[in-house]
């Protein structure tokens, strides 16, 4: 299940939750997560009001304020929220005991895992896929940015890889896919197919031919995500299918800020942390 209108997470920012990774007596380990979207922030204009993105042309302390909301209203640490230099590449990063949180760290990758407890992994998308990846009964977590470059090239199945060295099988993990452009607001031209086709020759299903334009198709990016995850062994997946395009959505967007000749967009931050629960239940 999960949660079919955002939440205000103690009277701040919104975000959209799991429901299946609500805090359980029982385990070990629980889970603090959230795909945030563009309100409760101290941002104003084009980034209003909750724009996380430190690549945007937003002012910085802003910027930082709004990743301090974010994080506090988790329970977490700002400075220990992991953030990346993203790059739509299939780079995955391991954070440690000894890995730096500050700005100015920030590892050039599109991925990041832990198994630490207290710890954040934040995402940044203004229309790319944001996935969270938790092995609640294990105590390891990932995040993810997909851009169409990066589930081409494998940024998911790197990141499965990954969490599979911290003694995790792939069935062991739960993925939810946060909120992302849908395929009928996604319109690419035949670059973009002849890309993901060549790579993966049973996507066809995720391009439909655009009625209004030759040689443009709409691209079910969030579709595609979904089968490369399932197709890499996970059994559990959820898809929020929630779409990033448009003015009502709460959320920001790039094409849209493009198709509105606006200079630039904000970002959206999904977040997840591990936190080590102090009297499980025995069963």
């Amino acid at each position: 299940m999960i949660a079919t209108v955002p939440v205000n997470l103690k009277g701040g920012p919104q975000c959209y939750q799991h429901a299946g990774w609500q805090d359980d007596a029982a385990r070990r380990w629980h889970i603090r997560h959230g795909f945030f979207t563009a309100n409760g922030g101290v941002s104003t204009g084009l980034y209003q009001s909750l724009n996380c993105g430190f690549g945007s042309n937003d002012d910085p302390a802003l910027i930082a304020e709004n990743r301090r909301r974010v994080a506090n209203s988790l329970g977490l640490q700002p400075d220990q929220m992991f953030g990346l230099r993203q790059t739509h590449s299939a780079r995955v990063v391991t954070i440690d005991s000894v890995s730096d949180a500050s700005i100015d760290a920030r590892a050039d990758a599109d991925a990041l895992i832990t198994n630490k407890s207290g710890y954040a992994l934040a995402i940044l998308t203004a229309d790319c896929v944001p996935v969270l990846f938790a092995a609640p009964e294990m105590g390891v977590i990932g995040a993810a940015h997909a851009g169409w470059r990066g589930a081409v090239d494998g940024v998911l199945e790197a990141t499965i890889a990954m969490m599979a060295k911290q003694g995790i099988a792939p069935d062991q993990i739960e993925a939810v896919i946060g909120p992302a452009i849908q395929q009928a607001n996604y319109q690419v031209g035949d670059d973009l197919r002849y890309a993901v086709l060549a790579a993966h020759d049973d996507a066809e299903v995720f391009f439909d031919p655009d009625q209004d334009m030759d040689g443009k198709h709409r691209f079910d990016l969030p579709g595609f995500v979904q089968s490369r995850l399932r197709q890499a062994g996970l059994g559990k997946v959820t898809d929020l299918g929630i779409d990033t395009y448009g003015e009502s959505s709460g959320l920001f967007s790039h094409r849209h800020a493009t198709h509105a000749a606006l200079p630039d967009s904000g970002r959206q931050i999904s977040v997840i942390g591990l936190v080590q629960n102090p009297t499980p239940k025995m069963t």
